[in-house]
């Protein structure tokens, strides 16, 4: 079993960041991939951004150049550096692991709203 913990979503306005941080717990050694997904108003989750546990990273388009994804393995944290928000960036951030079983686990959630 994986526990994820997010942290770091609020209110932002257009132009500014905020940084997310999701910490991970339990059986982490079986972690391969860790990522970050949004569901916005009325959408479906999508991917954001993940990493692997070498440091490979992945972007979805719309967040290229503006987001980075990281990850401190002696914390066991990954954290998602979001600069230029737009108000299109509102949605839930969930945090996302992977193991080399193939489970998936998922944080609870955190909040991030653009809007000035």
């Amino acid at each position: 079993q994986v526990q994820l913990v997010e942290s770091g979503g609020g209110l932002v306005q257009p132009g500014g960041s905020l940084r997310l941080s999701c910490a991970a717990s339990g059986s982490i050694f079986t972690l391969y991939v860790m990522g970050w997904y949004c569901q916005g108003p009325g959408k479906q989750r999508e991917l954001v951004a993940t990493i692997t546990r070498d440091g490979t990273t992945n972007y979805a388009d719309s967040v290229k150049g503006r987001f980075t994804i990281s990850r401190d393995n002696a914390k066991n944290t990954v954290y998602l550096q979001m600069n230029s928000l737009k108000p299109e960036d509102t949605a839930v951030y969930y945090c996302n692991g992977r193991t080399i079983f193939h489970s998936d686990y998922w944080g609870q959630g955190t909040q991030v709203t653009v809007s000035s």
